[in-house]
C-alpha cells in the first residue's frame, strides 16, 4: 500500500510539473501563444510579399506575444512606413516594433 501511495504522489508531481511547464511567463510563451505567434509571423510575411512596393527578402519578421518586430535594411523611408502599415493591418498583431534601417 505504501508503494501505491508513493507511485501516486510521483505521478501527481509529474502531472503538476507538466502543467506548470506549459504556462507562460513574461519572458517565455506558452505553447498556444507560440503557435499563434508563428501564424501571425507567417501572415505578416505573406502580406509584405504581396505588397509590390516592398522586397520581402529585405525585411525580417519576428513575433512575441502578438508584438511584431520588423528588421532589415530597406531602400527608403517610404518602404519602412509601408512595411509598418502592412504589418499593422494583419489580424492578430497587437503592436509593431520598427527596427528597419535605410541602406
Amino acid at each position: 500500500m505504501k508503494k501505491l501511495t508513493r507511485v501516486s504522489a510521483v505521478l501527481a508531481g509529474l502531472a503538476l510539473t507538466a502543467l506548470v511547464g506549459c504556462a507562460s511567463t513574461s519572458a517565455k510563451e506558452s505553447t498556444g501563444q507560440y503557435i499563434d505567434d508563428s501564424a501571425i509571423t507567417t501572415k505578416v510575411k505573406a502580406a509584405i510579399f504581396n505588397e509590390p512596393s516592398l522586397k520581402s527578402s529585405e525585411i525580417n519578421v519576428e513575433t512575441f506575444k502578438g508584438q511584431v518586430q520588423l528588421s532589415g535594411f530597406v531602400q527608403s523611408r517610404a518602404n519602412i512606413n509601408q512595411a509598418v502599415a502592412v504589418a499593422q493591418g494583419v489580424n492578430g498583431v497587437a503592436s509593431v516594433k520598427n527596427d528597419m534601417k535605410l541602406k
